[in-house]
């Protein structure tokens, strides 16, 4: 069973060794790791081709930069293993992740594994990809790296090039190819916060992507999904000024609690354009939380 670990490396140089070592440390003889240089302009093309050198699991792909999904595309192209992942180059794998997790793969076609301080998860086996997306609120959890999937679920899927928040585009289509999808409490992802990424600085526009991408994903809504797309619908308002493009819905908010049942009444009560006027009002006179 080869693993495919994909690597995007832009600007990463201080970062990289690390994040490659801790790939190298699973224990999974049986595994490529390739390198894509998205035509970074510090040191790491070289690191990348030093790696190259040392150890004979890595391949390197060289390319003008085109952005994340392009560099994970550029890898998925000539990725040769039955399964594949995804690894940012600023974070890193805890040891012997890999080799429990493709323990479980022969029956699954996705496995979702724990992200440090951010994503604990439970044992859970789904059958349909609705059932996931809701009951683990997967919509919140759409990254691409703390995931193994099957090679095959990639035939004909890619992330979108020139899109920002890629992930929520592409995660609803393997979601559909796949017939089996799994939650883990083994293993774990360590994510390191960037703030200079793109959802620390996303603007109206990268914001109207996270959006659109909730929204023509065909995924069910239930009311807690909802609630979290009016925070992004808010987000959106407050920096373009456009009517919302979320549609009405009535909460049954008997269920929930603070700030979430408040938020659910006033939006049954004034209706999605209104909450988002108010939302912005609030955020005048305080530093931006999501309520």
């Amino acid at each position: 069973m080869l693993l495919s670990v994909i690597i995007p490396v832009y600007r990463t140089e201080l970062t990289l060794q690390r994040c490659v070592e801790s790939v190298l440390n699973q224990d999974v003889d049986d595994m490529e790791v390739i390198l894509v240089d998205d035509g970074s302009p510090d040191n790491c093309p070289e690191l990348c081709d030093e790696w190259a050198e040392k150890d004979n699991h890595i391949k390197v792909i060289h390319k003008t930069n085109g952005g994340l999904s392009d560099a994970r595309n550029a890898g998925i192209d000539v990725a040769t293993g039955d399964y594949i992942t995804f690894v940012d180059s600023d974070d890193w794998i805890a040891d012997h992740t890999y080799a429990t997790l493709l323990h479980s793969m022969d029956d699954n076609d996705i496995l979702e594994y724990p992200i440090a301080d951010r994503l604990p998860l439970q044992n859970h086996v789904y059958h349909d990809a609705d059932t996931y997306w809701l009951h683990s609120q997967a919509y919140l959890h759409t990254y691409a790296w703390n995931k193994l999937y099957k090679r095959s679920l990639f035939d004909d899927i890619r992330y979108p090039v020139g899109k920002v928040f890629e992930d929520v585009y592409t995660l609803p289509l393997l979601l559909r190819a796949a017939t089996t999808i799994a939650t883990t409490d083994k293993g774990c992802y360590h994510y390191c916060y960037n703030p200079e990424g793109i959802s620390a600085k996303a603007d109206g526009d990268a914001l109207s992507m996270l959006l659109d991408a909730h929204l023509l994903s065909g995924m069910p809504i239930d009311d807690e999904y909802y609630l979290h797309l009016a925070n992004i619908q808010s987000d959106v308002f407050e920096h373009t000024h456009t009517a919302a493009k979320l549609s009405p819905r009535r909460i049954d908010y008997r269920h929930l609690h603070g700030t979430k049942k408040i938020k659910a009444i006033l939006l049954n009560t004034l209706g999605i354009n209104k909450l988002c006027r108010i939302s912005k009002f609030i955020h005048l006179f305080k530093s931006p939380s999501r309520w």
